[in-house]
């Protein structure tokens, strides 16, 4: 080809694309702008479109300018294959000729059926377990991909039975058996839908139009710009441009300067940033000598110093040596000049690194015009970014889109899925209801004003019986004050309102029936639940970007549901999640216009003033590659599929194109998610090439700066620690009536008991909390007391049985709590095996029981009278004379120093209440004082009697509480947090309130 009028041209790495492609164009055509509106640009992607035009708006200043036709080819560089059918123009005869393009979820709901279908004789002939409906649209996923593979490709799926299983181990033959899905079955049912893959029609388009070109030249100009032609349709269009009188290839960054054997070698290295451009070049039939350049722009003496050092850094590994007569050549002071636009950032953690990226961004914003970017494949990266500016009030968004899943509408779909499907099970229910779509047909207000009652009455605490059923049982079981009950009548409407509303979705879910009834009835239990007074359901949910992208992936939905014979109840939401996998939101603007964050392919032609590259570890950037679950590496080769490791050249070429930019932050976090991460190959390779020239620290000068400014962000402005609450509050406000079990708070946490007994505030059980103690205790006692009350001087003939008989009644009236039989019934079984053994032996010494007993004792105080209450578990009257008391304990057991120094005072000052005539008509002294352990365990119970005499203990235990009412009455004395550490309590409901763990931070002394 001829140098003089060059076809192929180069615009260097250093030199900014977008800006040099619209300077060249006008340069050429610009003179005339009517043929300048003729010309067709061919680009990578739609974005790079968007950028070009924000290019010759730059070039021109602003002025009116009749713009070429820019033409999208579609993704074809990606990374990974998201193919949608470009705007390729081709004649009329010519397209009416390829049959359109399957939709993507119809695609994917009909493999999923024939997985399904491939599953069940598996599971017949082999008794393997079938694909439930979500794994098989998952696999189903999978097989697109293949597909779309082998369509980009142009490869024939029959060929796949042509590879030899003998060679291969003999798993790779169940799976060349499972893909007769695609290459037996597919083709049939494609063609009688009368559709082609999406790649296969994009594939048959840019045919046609290459034909199309080269059959009638056009008689206008045509450029191709920024591909590499990493797909065969693209790379033979670019080849008929080249041939064409008007038809011009400009190369995105080819390297013209690498000597002849490195060359060479990149030609054989798939992942080296090269190795598309070299193939490309040999496709057209050119000679690197022979690529002219594109624009009048140049590189700057430093940008071709430092793209030069890095494609040393990334020469392929045959050619590695040359580096020694590289680092003989480069002089290490022009090497630093070059790389002081160049600044590396190790952080300590993902949460460091987006600190650091967003303090980059905020900070290029300080110059007026300049531009930032941020460049990276890890969407969780970009994601905590753009948290991190929201604190300086910017807003950016993730060019890669947020997923539809967790937008406002796509989340209301799933989490009302979950809600129905799960028959209410209480997390996934409070999700659904107070999702900020869910308004039920009130204000907003009132709606959570009524959510909250319910919350309060029915889903704190162990979980209820399924369904609406379940609901309405555990609200009947609700007693209180009139205000508690008319909360109760408004909860139970608003109970069977929603159990109305949602009936017809319970019911297509029970049934199994199809998807498209399901789904019908899904969105109509939906636009019900999300209407308030003033707008219907549908006005909520369907307006805005993400209500439009749900409405089109719903409406996809439904064409395609019948493609997937039926769906059980329990799998529909995780089939909804399958299926929304990679739908994304895309705002329709950039909210800030100097800031944006970019994947690597849409980054190909933008040079920023500032260019941040984040995520730069190994398998995150690049990528981790693999064969991909169907085929072997030589299996990919004989079926003539490319390496996996191409997609890391073409991930390579992105580094190194964005790595050209005139200022640069490369960052990495050496830890993600607390595991270690190693640094990205490429800078491991220029990390040795630097170490070489004896400039390792060149990159990092400034990373010490921004690494110190990123902690400061969080850092609390004063660095002392936080003092222990110490309320003193007035005399008239401190308890003058507390119960037994209120002294031992007292006694160990003074401010718990302020917060309960002063501030009156009441911790909320957990949302569907496991069966606890406290649930079981309740229920030991009560069956324990009914027995006592039917036995308390006479001993039954079975008394297993009458326990057993008595807890069943018991447990039944707890049915609407269903967990809680489950949890403690197997263990109340082996409690009353023990308890009948035990109690038969203690009768010996009794006359008589008497449960549940209350006491009330009332103390001069400094402060006035000071009552004291008790219902003790159980008092015995003892043949004797005497009397016992005894407490029941489901959990730990106080120790002996525990009740002897007045930090268990519970039984004891019964004792003192019981010998001062505190229990009605029950009079006498107590002798006898003692713990019942019954845990239903290995152990399943235990008797502990206190060493002290009860005497002692009571007398002790009455004076250490007048000492502390008489302290306590003095208005000065403090209600301090845990006085004493090592006497804490062991549940504290109010720890967080004293913020116990701020002030002991260092002490060793943290719960």
């Amino acid at each position: 080809m001829s140098t003089a009028d060059p076809k192929v041209l180069n615009i260097p790495a250093g030199v900014a694309f977008a800006d040099a492609l619209a300077e060249g164009v006008i340069q050429r055509w610009g003179h005339d702008p009517l043929t300048l509106a003729k010309v067709r640009i061919l680009l990578p992607n739609r974005r790079a479109c968007r950028v070009l035009q924000e290019a010759f708006l730059r070039i021109s200043q602003a002025r009116a300018l009749l713009l070429p036709r820019l033409m999208p080819l579609g993704d074809l560089d990606a990374d990974e294959l998201e193919l949608t059918s470009g705007d390729v123009t081709v004649d009329a005869s010519a397209e009416t000729e390829i049959p359109p393009a399957i939709p993507p979820l119809r695609r994917q709901l009909l493999l999923a059926r024939l997985i399904m279908k491939w599953g069940e004789v598996a599971a017949a002939d082999d008794g393997i377990d079938a694909p439930s409906e979500d794994q098989a649209v998952r696999l189903a996923a999978e097989l697109a991909s293949l597909l779309d593979q082998v369509e980009t490709e142009g490869l024939d799926l029959r060929d796949l039975k042509n590879l030899v299983p003998q060679e291969y181990a003999s798993h790779w033959q169940i799976t060349l058996d499972f893909l007769e899905i695609l290459s037996a079955q597919w083709p049939a049912i494609q063609a009688e839908a009368g559709c082609v893959g999406i790649a296969e029609r994009r594939r048959l388009l840019l045919e046609a139009q290459a034909a199309a070109w080269q059959e009638i030249p056009p008689d206008f100009p045509i450029v191709v710009a920024g591909s590499t032609g990493s797909i065969p349709a693209t790379a033979a269009l670019i080849k008929v441009i080249s041939s064409l009188p008007q038809g011009y290839v400009v190369l995105p960054g080819a390297d013209l300067k690498a000597g002849e054997r490195a060359w060479q070698a990149i030609g054989t290295d798939p992942s080296h940033p090269q190795y598309g451009l070299h193939h490309l070049l040999a496709r057209l039939e050119t000679d690197r000598n022979d690529v002219g350049a594109w624009s009048t722009r140049e590189e700057s003496a430093a940008a071709q110093e430092r793209a030069g050092l890095l494609a040393t850094a990334l020469l392929p590994a045959d050619v590695t040596p040359e580096w020694l007569d590289a680092i003989e050549s480069m002089p290490s002071e022009d090497i630093a000049a070059a790389l002081e636009p160049l600044q590396r950032i190790d952080c300590p953690g993902a949460s460091e690194e987006a600190m650091v990226i967003a303090l980059l961004m905020r900070e290029s914003l300080e110059e007026d015009g300049r531009r930032a970017a941020l460049v990276t494949p890890d969407r969780a990266l970009a994601r905590r970014v753009a948290t991190e500016l929201g604190r300086w009030g910017l807003t950016v968004d993730d060019s890669a889109g947020q997923p539809l899943a967790t937008s406002l509408a796509g989340s209301f779909l799933r989490l009302t899925a979950e809600m129905i499907a799960g028959k209410l099970e209480p997390l996934a229910t409070l999700a659904a209801l107070k999702h900020p779509m869910a308004s039920g047909g009130l204000s907003r207000e009132r709606y959570l004003d009524r959510l909250r009652q319910m919350e309060k009455l029915v889903w704190r605490g162990v979980r209820p019986a399924p369904g609406f059923s379940g609901l309405l049982a555990s609200l009947d079981e609700v007693s209180g004050n009139p205000k508690q009950d008319e909360q109760k009548a408004d909860c139970r409407r608003f109970v069977e309102w929603l159990a109305q509303t949602a009936a017809d979705f319970d019911q297509t879910l029970e049934a199994a029936e199809n998807l498209e009834n399901i789904i019908d009835a899904h969105i109509a239990f939906m636009e019900a639940l999300a209407a308030s007074d003033s707008e219907s359901g549908a006005e909520r949910i369907w307006l805005g970007e993400a209500g439009a992208a749900l409405a089109n992936f719903v409406d996809e939905l439904r064409d395609a549901a019948n493609s997937l014979p039926y769906v059980s109840r329990w799998r529909y939401p995780a089939l909804l999640s399958s299926l929304l996998e990679g739908r994304v939101v895309r705002q329709s603007f950039s909210s800030h216009p100097r800031l944006s964050i970019l994947g690597p392919l849409e980054a190909r032609l933008l040079h920023p003033d500032v260019m941040i590259l984040g995520g730069l570890n190994e398998g995150t950037w690049p990528m981790e590659v693999d064969s991909g679950p169907w085929l072997s590496r030589p299996m990919r080769a004989d079926f003539n599929l490319p390496s996996p490791e191409r997609r890391i050249g073409l991930s390579a070429h992105d580094f190194a194109q964005a790595a050209s930019a005139p200022r640069v932050y490369i960052t990495r976090a050496t830890r993600v998610d607390g595991t270690p991460t190693v640094p990205s190959r490429w800078l491991l390779r220029l990390d040795a090439l630097l170490q070489g020239l004896g400039i390792s620290e060149a990159l990092t000068s400034e990373a010490p700066d921004w690494l110190a400014w990123a902690e400061m962000l969080d850092k609390p402005d004063r660095t002392s620690r936080g003092k222990p609450p110490a309320p003193r509050p007035p005399l008239a406000a401190r308890p003058r009536r507390l119960s037994v079990t209120r002294i031992e708070t007292w006694r160990r946490d003074p401010y718990a008991l302020y917060a309960r007994e002063i501030l009156r505030l009441r911790p909320l059980d957990p949302i569907d909390a496991d069966p606890g103690g406290a649930e079981k205790g309740t229920i030991i006692h009560e069956i324990l007391e009914l027995f006592l009350q039917a036995y308390p001087d006479r001993w039954p003939a079975d008394p297993e049985g009458k326990l057993l008989e008595i807890g069943a009644e018991v447990f039944e009236r707890a049915a609407v709590r269903p967990g809680l039989r489950a949890f403690w019934w197997p263990r109340f079984l082996r409690i009353a095996e023990w308890f009948a053994g035990a109690e038969e032996a203690w009768r010996e010494q009794t006359r008589r029981s008497y449960p549940e007993e209350t006491g009330r004792l009332v103390l001069s105080a400094p402060g006035g009278a000071f009552e004291l209450t008790a219902k003790a578990d159980r008092i015995d009257a003892l043949r004797d004379g005497g009397f016992a008391i005894l407490d029941y304990k489901t959990g730990r057991i106080p120790t002996d120093p525990e009740v002897e120094m007045g930090y268990a005072p519970q039984l004891p000052l019964e004792a003192a209440m019981f010998n001062a005539g505190a229990f009605g008509d029950l009079r006498g002294e107590v002798t006898h004082l003692s713990y019942w352990r019954l845990t239903g365990g290995t152990t399943a119970g235990e008797m502990k009697p206190l060493k002290q005499s009860a005497a002692d203990s009571a007398e002790a235990a009455i004076t250490g509480l007048t000492s502390l009412i008489t302290r306590f009455d003095n208005p000065e004395t403090p209600y301090p947090a845990q006085p004493r550490h090592d006497r804490r309590l062991r549940f504290n409901d109010y720890a967080h309130l004293a913020r116990i763990k701020e002030w002991t931070a260092g002490e060793g002394g943290s719960d």
